[in-house]
């Protein structure tokens, strides 16, 4: 049986030959959601079988409905198999798989509060033991630098800046190694832990900024400005995948600063007084945080910037965030609205 890839001479293209329609030009849909799908036979050919999949994931069709179940949503290629007259085309159509569930609302409640130095401009939080590690990025003729801290007194035990070139960003800490991420250099740093003795640095590869970072213990994710979340192979570091953080309604890119808990991504909106509760597997928005009213409690001055730093504390099983250039540190804890 012939497979039809690309015309040879006086053949033609499977785009020449067939199409797929779904609902007429629709091409958003929701996960789990049954789409009529059909092939449109532009030169009358015999079609034997038509099978449909995406991501290599081969799809149900029921009563002429395609059952869109698929793992990871977003920006999808769905893909045609066709067999016709001993020949198999390959056609393909862009399609959007959102969210079958809208977000739900969260608030918060304020736990306590702790001194944080006015002066940085948090980009990275993270907990390893009790000990606070703050990753920030670099403001006017300031470095950007790593910090242990004592999060009850603001004490700092340790310090390592960054060279003046580089605009540090997010952190994770897996395996005794603290991950960096730069902005707009395209590379990262790693840190031996505790001493924060650097080990290497890695280039990025089709993400081109550094936003957010977190870990699920096995893999590391990271956030760069758009709709995407990287997964990053922690020996190499190199990104072998991604999902799409979407809603019910949209794919959404907003997602700053990341924290991973129990099997959910926990993203600063960028430039936003909210997070995001994002399912570490499909990439769906499962709830939105108001965090409204947190940047009234802090000192008012003229570099005082947005909400931005998440980090979990296990034992205590709390978060902890601030902003950039606040001068408070905030134990919450997350509720429904």
């Amino acid at each position: 049986m012939a497979i039809l890839f690309l015309a040879c001479e006086g053949e033609q293209k499977p785009n020449q030959l067939f199409e797929i329609e779904l609902a007429g030009k629709a091409n958003e849909f929701q996960n789990q959601e049954a789409a009529p799908v059909s092939i449109k036979n532009k030169k009358g050919k015999t079609i034997d079988k038509v099978s449909y999949s995406i991501d290599g994931k081969v799809l149900e069709v029921n009563n002429d409905r395609l059952i869109l179940d698929i793992k990871r949503l977003g920006l999808k290629e769905l893909k045609a198999v066709i067999e016709y007259e001993g020949n198999t085309a390959e056609i393909t159509k862009n399609i959007k798989v959102l969210s079958n569930t809208a977000p739900e609302i969260y608030t918060y409640e304020i736990v306590d509060e702790y001194p944080h130095d006015i002066n940085s401009f948090t980009q990275g939080l993270e907990f390893y033991n009790d000990t606070l590690y703050e990753s920030t990025g670099s403001g006017g003729n300031a470095k950007s630098y790593i910090r242990k801290i004592d999060f009850k007194t603001g004490k700092i035990f340790q310090q390592k800046d960054l060279a003046k070139k580089y605009f540090g960003e997010g952190i994770t800490i897996l395996n005794d190694k603290l991950f960096q991420l730069t902005w707009r250099s395209s590379i990262g740093f790693v840190y031996q832990i505790p001493s924060l003795e650097e080990l290497n640095s890695f280039e990025y590869g089709a993400s081109k900024e550094g936003w957010g970072l977190c870990n699920d213990g096995k893999m590391i994710y990271k956030s760069d400005g758009t709709e995407k979340i990287w997964l990053l192979d922690p020996e190499t570091l190199s990104e072998v995948s991604y999902i799409q953080t979407v809603t019910n309604q949209s794919i959404f890119n907003k997602a700053n600063e990341l924290e991973y808990v129990d099997g959910k991504i926990y993203a600063n909106v960028w430039q936003k007084e909210s997070m995001m509760i994002i399912d570490a597997e499909s990439g769906a928005i499962e709830g939105v945080i108001n965090m409204a009213g947190l940047k009234n409690k802090v000192k008012k001055h003229e570099n005082l910037d947005v909400l931005n730093g998440v980090a979990y504390h296990p034992a205590r099983r709390t978060f902890f965030v601030t902003g950039k250039n606040w001068d408070k540190l905030f134990e919450i804890r997350i509720k429904k609205k």
